[in-house]
């Protein structure tokens, strides 16, 4: 829950509630129409007891006598459930009357002390009928004449009426809410839909900015949601603004240096001698040092910018086609897949770290250097990254010279020009972009040096 969409968790409570709803619903409604069913069945059992109390008399004889009519055909059908009879009890003897459908069924007399009799000396029990149903009986005693003559009048009605009436009504009540509910979570997820469709627009207006096609959110957002929105481009605007004022103020101690740095160097080239050389070459790398050292405060200034981005494939290819011409005994090769691949860096972080690699490669080659581009693998739960590795067949370095190479102002081959920082300010500038640089023996003989910076992939929206 913690890691899925809002969607799906709103979706999913909406579901669960529904659900949860409508199975109460059906059984409140269902309990309550099966109450109700009894209470109707047992005030028919009573209508049926009133009838046959009212139809059955005693004659001059003593004899009982009379023809209920109860208007249910199951009277009349035998061991349907439905009965009645009214049996002399006491001292009173006389041949009962018992409906046709009892035929050979005994139905026992409950004890009082089990179900007495209520203030109208009525009471109501259920009992098997011997022939397979379960069945209600309404009992009652009447005094019959003024000579005292008791008799016991039942009327018995079979439950499984009440039950087919439940069944039914509850088989219908299940299908009508099944569609009901059905019906409301349809409505239910097109309402959320519908209703989180600004947030989905705001989603693919936060990646158009990352992926540089857009600068700030647009201010067309429902109310609840326009002042994130607000916040947001207020959040753009102010690292902007945090962007160019850093680069200002980078211009601004490049000014200064500059002309301090430019006197040194001029004066030491009218210094003859070790001393001039010394001045030289001390004056050189301090404006090495000054440029790295302003380039991580640039970095560093606007590395979590939403603002900085680079087209790989654009940058690599100018590099390319500038080291071709300083360099035409070396063959460059230059392979980017896929080709919309996008950094979360500065252009010209870009072109400083890799055109280090590529004078580097150029510096030491035989005639080939090899600049591949590609998705790095990504570790679980890290940020995208892009793999840049450039090559080269020259003589490459052991491990303990990789070691050696990879500190300041460190020169291997003093043969070569150089200040021996290109490589130092390429782990800078990758570290300082949260990235990774690593030197190795390559394929091809010579080395093998590895970028990893961060990706900026545009997403399918």
């Amino acid at each position: 829950m913690r890691n899925s969409s809002l969607t799906f968790r709103v979706l999913l409570l909406a579901t669960i509630w529904s659900a949860v709803a409508i199975v109460v619903i059906a059984l409140v409604i269902s309990t309550l129409y099966r109450r109700g069913a009894e209470r109707g069945f047992e005030g028919l059992l009573h209508a049926q007891l009133y009838n046959v109390i009212n139809s059955v008399s005693v004659d001059d004889a003593g004899k009982l006598t009379g023809s209920p009519q109860l208007g249910n055909l199951d009277f009349q059908q035998p061991a349907s459930g439905w009965y009645w009879m009214v049996e002399p009890i006491g001292d009173y003897k006389a041949e009962p009357l018992v409906s046709s459908s009892l035929g050979d069924i005994k139905l026992p007399v409950i004890s009082t002390t089990a179900v007495p009799f209520d203030a109208n000396y009525e009471r109501l029990y259920s009992e098997p009928d011997g022939a397979g149903n379960t069945v209600m009986i309404a009992e009652t005693e009447v005094i019959m004449d003024n000579d005292g003559r008791i008799a016991r009048f039942r009327v018995a009605g079979n439950t499984q009426v009440v039950e087919d009436d439940v069944r039914y009504f509850s088989h219908r009540l299940y299908l009508a809410l099944g569609v009901f509910g059905f019906g409301s979570l349809v409505i239910n997820a097109l309402a959320i839909l519908l209703g989180l469709r600004p947030l989905d627009r705001a989603r693919k207006a936060l990646e158009k900015i990352r992926g540089g096609e857009s600068e700030k959110l647009p201010e067309n957002f429902p109310r609840e949601i326009q002042p994130l929105a607000n916040e947001v481009n207020a959040l753009i605007e102010s690292n902007r603004r945090i962007v160019e004022r850093a680069r200002m103020q980078v211009g601004n101690l490049a000014h200064s240096l500059k002309t301090p740095i430019a006197v040194l160097l001029n004066e030491s080239r009218v210094i003859n001698g070790a001393q001039g050389e010394l001045v030289r070459n001390q004056a050189d790398t301090m404006q090495a040092q000054v440029q790295s050292y302003l380039n991580r405060a640039r970095i560093a200034a606007q590395r979590d910018t939403v603002l900085a981005r680079a087209e790989i494939e654009p940058v690599l290819e100018r590099l390319v086609r500038v080291m071709r011409r300083l360099n035409d005994g070396v063959e460059f090769t230059l392979t980017v897949e896929p080709k919309d691949l996008m950094l979360a860096m500065e252009a010209q972080d870009l072109e400083e770290t890799v055109g280090n690699l590529l004078e580097n490669a150029a510096r030491f080659a035989k005639g080939r250097v090899a600049i591949s581009v590609a998705r790095a693998v990504e570790e679980t739960g890290s940020r995208p990254k892009v793999e840049i590795v450039v090559e080269d067949d020259g003589p490459g370095l052991e491990p303990g010279e990789i070691k050696e190479a990879m500190k300041r102002g460190r020169r291997l081959d003093e043969s070569k020009p150089g200040t021996g920082l290109g490589l130092s300010i390429v782990k800078e500038i990758a570290t300082e972009y949260e990235g990774d640089f690593a030197l190795s023996r390559g394929a091809m003989g010579g080395l093998r040096a590895r970028l990893l910076l961060p990706a900026l992939i545009r997403e399918n929206t």
